[in-house]
């Protein structure tokens, strides 16, 4: 699977881990950035994790941010990204079956290396069901997105 993967300074450690950890699963791995410890803003790594798959890049994303709040806000913006919270492996796979969420966000400071390691690879593993209630639920979601969100060509 083609994984986009971001992170700002606060998660720079877990994105350089986990990135490895995807491409040892055999995955390919685009990797947006940051590029170290400095600090910057992390609207722009998540930015660029959802350009990505907006544009057919990547398949899906894993941001990372200090506590995985603020890159969840950013993703969110764009129109077919589903970018959860997930700091426990029943979210991760939950997310993905029944909401099709298409990108993983954690907190570095908020979990440790091995439970991000465990979730990431629960997301990975997981797939949309596509239960007619799930599909339903995810068509009133795409309503509302199509309600409220200018794409970037308005």
């Amino acid at each position: 699977m083609r994984m986009a993967v971001g992170a700002d300074h606060a998660g720079y450690r877990y994105k350089e881990a986990l990135a490895e950890q995807l491409r040892e699963a055999g995955h390919d791995v685009l990797d947006l950035g940051t590029d170290g410890e400095e600090p910057v803003d992390f609207p722009d790594f998540a930015a660029a994790v959802a350009r990505a798959l907006v544009a057919g890049r990547a398949e899906r994303g894993l941001l990372v941010c200090g506590s995985a709040v603020g890159v969840s806000i950013a993703a969110n913006k764009f129109p077919g990204v589903r970018a959860g919270v997930c700091h426990d492996t029943y979210s991760a796979h939950q997310g993905v079956e029944h909401d099709d969420m298409n990108v993983l966000c954690l907190g570095e400071r908020v979990i440790g290396i091995e439970l991000a390691r465990d979730v990431l690879a629960t997301f990975m593993a997981a797939r949309f069901d596509g239960a007619e209630r799930h599909r339903r639920r995810l068509a009133k979601v795409e309503a509302i997105e199509r309600e409220t969100m200018h794409t970037e060509e308005s």
